[in-house]
């Protein structure tokens, strides 16, 4: 009779096979990101992201995907400030804006995270602007992004009202407005790249004229 021999089951190590295709992940995209700010978007092919990162083209291709799911995930990633995008309500600075009870902390907090957020995402979003012109998956993507943004002003303009502290003579509409567009990239660009301004001392300006422009004078 002959005998029967188990063989130990051959053990794959998930964890380690997960973290390095996170890594190959994180080389495409950074290469992706570089590319996309130094040459543009239409002069960048994938196969320059691919010698970029050292990967095969096909790795790019299963790792992220084509040029503009790329450029989506290099914006919602630098929105989100994760490797991976985040929707608005779950990312910690919103729920910290929430659960802040005055406008004026609120404005703060929303400060803070827009000053970091625009370290990131300004130079990729102008990446996307010029590929709008040309792309039209990037234009979708363009102005789904922008309606996004002017959405979740209109929510933070009813988050800020329900405070009690905002003027009477602005509507919520009028304050999502002027929000929306002193959050803007091209702002954040005039007044830090081409006015020399610090980070720090954009985000105190923000704060201050926000303050200044929505919110009802303190009765001293």
């Amino acid at each position: 009779m002959s005998e029967s021999v188990n063989h130990p089951t051959r053990r794959y190590h998930a964890p380690r096979r997960a973290e390095q295709a996170a890594a190959t992940r994180r080389a495409v995209l950074a290469a992706a990101r570089e590319l996309f700010i130094e040459r543009g978007y239409t002069a960048t092919t994938v196969a320059d992201i691919a010698a970029r990162a050292d990967v095969a083209v096909d790795t790019v291709y299963a790792t992220v995907g084509r040029k503009p799911v790329l450029l989506r995930e290099l914006v919602e990633t630098a929105i989100s400030g994760a490797e991976h995008a985040i929707p608005g309500p779950e990312r910690d600075y919103v729920t910290r804006i929430r659960a802040a009870r005055s406008a004026q902390d609120k404005i703060t907090i929303y400060v803070d995270a827009l000053v970091s957020i625009q370290q990131r995402l300004a130079p990729v979003f102008f990446a996307l602007r010029d590929a709008a012109h040309r792309d039209p998956a990037c234009a979708s993507l363009w102005t789904e992004i922008s309606d996004r943004r002017a959405h979740n002003m209109r929510l933070f303009a009813a988050d800020l009202r329900a405070t009690g502290d905002l003027r009477d003579d602005l509507t919520d509409q009028q304050i999502a407005d002027i929000i929306w567009s002193m959050n803007a990239a091209e702002y954040w660009v005039l007044l830090v790249h081409e006015r020399g301004w610090t980070p720090q001392a954009f985000g105190a300006w923000l704060t201050d004229a926000w303050t200044r422009l929505l919110l009802t004078p303190r009765q001293d």
